[in-house]
Protein backbone atom coordinates (compact mmCIF):
# COMPACT_ATOMS: atom_id res chain seq x y z
CA UNK A 1 0.00 0.00 0.00
CA UNK A 2 0.93 3.95 -0.29
CA UNK A 3 0.84 6.36 2.27
CA UNK A 4 1.00 10.02 0.82
CA UNK A 5 1.18 12.84 3.50
CA UNK A 6 1.01 16.64 2.30
CA UNK A 7 1.89 19.44 3.81
CA UNK A 8 2.75 23.04 3.23
CA UNK A 9 -1.06 25.28 2.56
CA UNK A 10 -1.56 28.25 3.70
CA UNK A 11 -2.95 31.70 3.75
CA UNK A 12 -1.76 33.54 0.81
CA UNK A 13 -2.35 37.15 -0.54
CA UNK A 14 -3.18 37.12 -4.16
CA UNK A 15 -0.57 36.88 -6.11
CA UNK A 16 1.92 35.16 -3.74
CA UNK A 17 3.35 31.96 -3.74
CA UNK A 18 3.11 28.95 -1.79
CA UNK A 19 5.23 25.16 -2.61
CA UNK A 20 3.14 21.82 -1.71
CA UNK A 21 5.27 19.31 -0.25
CA UNK A 22 3.93 14.95 -0.78
CA UNK A 23 6.17 12.10 0.73
CA UNK A 24 4.91 8.87 -0.27
CA UNK A 25 5.90 5.91 2.47
CA UNK A 26 7.48 4.29 -0.63
CA UNK A 27 9.64 4.51 -4.08
CA UNK A 28 8.01 6.64 -6.24
CA UNK A 29 10.30 5.90 -9.04
CA UNK A 30 7.75 2.44 -8.99
CA UNK A 31 4.79 4.66 -9.37
CA UNK A 32 2.64 5.01 -12.69
CA UNK A 33 1.95 8.43 -12.01
CA UNK A 34 2.13 11.20 -9.16
CA UNK A 35 -0.32 14.13 -9.13
CA UNK A 36 -2.47 16.58 -7.20
CA UNK A 37 -5.68 17.33 -7.52
CA UNK A 38 -7.88 20.48 -5.75
CA UNK A 39 -11.57 20.51 -4.56
CA UNK A 40 -13.25 24.27 -3.78
CA UNK A 41 -16.20 24.01 -2.08
CA UNK A 42 -19.55 23.40 -4.05
CA UNK A 43 -16.99 22.05 -6.55
CA UNK A 44 -15.95 18.72 -7.84
CA UNK A 45 -12.97 17.31 -7.35
CA UNK A 46 -10.08 18.31 -10.46
CA UNK A 47 -6.57 17.15 -11.84
CA UNK A 48 -3.90 20.16 -11.33
CA UNK A 49 -0.86 18.54 -12.47
CA UNK A 50 0.47 14.88 -12.92
CA UNK A 51 3.37 13.75 -13.53
CA UNK A 52 4.18 10.19 -15.16
CA UNK A 53 6.91 7.83 -14.53
CA UNK A 54 8.33 8.08 -17.41
CA UNK A 55 8.49 12.36 -16.91
CA UNK A 56 5.96 13.21 -18.68
CA UNK A 57 3.84 16.46 -17.26
CA UNK A 58 0.57 17.40 -17.56
CA UNK A 59 -1.72 20.53 -16.30
CA UNK A 60 -4.73 21.81 -16.06
CA UNK A 61 -5.10 25.11 -18.55
CA UNK A 62 -5.87 26.92 -15.86
CA UNK A 63 -2.42 26.78 -13.91
CA UNK A 64 -0.49 26.41 -16.94
CA UNK A 65 2.72 29.26 -16.95
CA UNK A 66 1.96 29.80 -12.79
CA UNK A 67 2.18 26.19 -11.12
CA UNK A 68 4.75 23.31 -11.73
CA UNK A 69 4.83 19.96 -10.81
CA UNK A 70 8.50 17.87 -9.96
CA UNK A 71 9.74 15.18 -7.89
CA UNK A 72 12.93 13.97 -6.17
CA UNK A 73 12.72 10.23 -6.07
CA UNK A 74 15.70 9.67 -3.63
CA UNK A 75 13.12 11.67 -1.15
CA UNK A 76 9.75 9.72 -2.09
CA UNK A 77 8.53 13.49 -2.32
CA UNK A 78 6.57 14.76 -5.24
CA UNK A 79 6.26 19.00 -4.98
CA UNK A 80 3.83 21.50 -6.34
CA UNK A 81 5.25 24.88 -6.71
CA UNK A 82 2.19 27.68 -7.09
CA UNK A 83 2.80 31.34 -8.01
CA UNK A 84 0.91 34.03 -9.11
CA UNK A 85 -2.09 32.75 -6.98
CA UNK A 86 -5.47 33.79 -7.34
CA UNK A 87 -8.44 33.82 -5.41
CA UNK A 88 -9.95 30.82 -7.49
CA UNK A 89 -6.94 29.04 -6.56
CA UNK A 90 -8.51 28.52 -3.29
CA UNK A 91 -8.79 24.80 -2.81
CA UNK A 92 -8.12 21.22 -0.36
CA UNK A 93 -5.08 19.90 -2.05
CA UNK A 94 -5.10 16.32 -2.37
CA UNK A 95 -1.99 14.62 -3.28
CA UNK A 96 -2.73 11.49 -5.92
CA UNK A 97 -0.77 8.33 -6.99
CA UNK A 98 -1.41 5.57 -9.41
CA UNK A 99 0.28 2.11 -10.08
CA UNK A 100 0.41 0.05 -12.80
CA UNK A 101 -1.69 -2.54 -11.41
CA UNK A 102 -6.03 -2.28 -11.17
CA UNK A 103 -5.62 -0.73 -7.15
CA UNK A 104 -7.59 1.98 -6.40
CA UNK A 105 -5.58 4.89 -6.43
CA UNK A 106 -4.39 6.51 -3.33
CA UNK A 107 -4.44 9.84 -1.68
CA UNK A 108 -3.68 12.21 0.83
CA UNK A 109 -5.50 13.94 3.31
CA UNK A 110 -5.06 16.68 1.81
CA UNK A 111 -4.10 19.96 2.62
CA UNK A 112 -5.86 24.15 2.33
CA UNK A 113 -4.83 26.75 0.12
CA UNK A 114 -6.69 30.09 0.87
CA UNK A 115 -5.86 32.65 -1.38
CA UNK A 116 -7.12 35.91 -0.07
CA UNK A 117 -6.69 39.52 1.34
Amino acid sequence: QVQLVESGGGLVQPGGSLRLSCVASGSIFTLYAMGWYRQAPGKQRELVAGIFSSGRLNYADSVKGRFAISRDNAKNTVYLQMNSLKAEDTAVYYCNARKYNLEPDYWGQGTQVTVSS
